[in-house]
């Protein structure tokens, strides 16, 4: 699955993060810090990633700053796009499956690299639900878009 990650910031954790997506079979392609060539703005980051996931070049996206607010609320500002930010694997399982999640935040401050671990696969395992009543209210936010 081809996975867009990106930052701020370029450090451990976003190497780690890189390195994780790459173990489990994903291809991720890098946004904001992680490629040279792009803006590393918080607002361009978050939006970057969520037009990928949005215009469905990428499956799902990862973005990073240092709460992992700034990112979450841009990456929210794009039709589609439903990011969460998360700070461990419970979170982040329930975003994919009672939210559709399709762009998982991330605060570089509060993250350790295990943790994070946790957080992806959870993120990965999460399946959304066919339940009607979320897929209602999933629907009734995409329509708001």
């Amino acid at each position: 699955m081809r996975i867009a990650l990106g930052s701020d910031m370029k450090n451990e954790l976003t190497d780690a993060l890189e390195r994780i997506l790459r173990e489990r079979g994903h291809e991720p392609e890098l946004f904001g810090a992680l490629d040279p060539n792009a803006d590393d703005a918080w607002p361009s980051v978050g939006r970057a990633v969520g037009e990928a996931v949005a215009d469905r070049h990428c499956t799902q996206g990862i973005v990073c700053c240092w709460t992992g607010t700034g990112v979450s609320i841009a990456a929210n500002k794009v039709s589609g796009i439903r990011a969460a930010l998360c700070t461990d694997a419970a979170t982040a399982e329930g975003a994919r499956v009672w939210n559709d999640a399709n762009v998982l935040a991330l605060s570089l401050r509060s993250t350790s690299i295990p943790v994070a671990e946790e957080i992806v696969d959870a993120w990965f395992r999460g399946t959304p639900t066919d339940d009607p009543r979320y897929r209602a209210m999933i629907e009734t936010i995409a329509a708001e878009d």
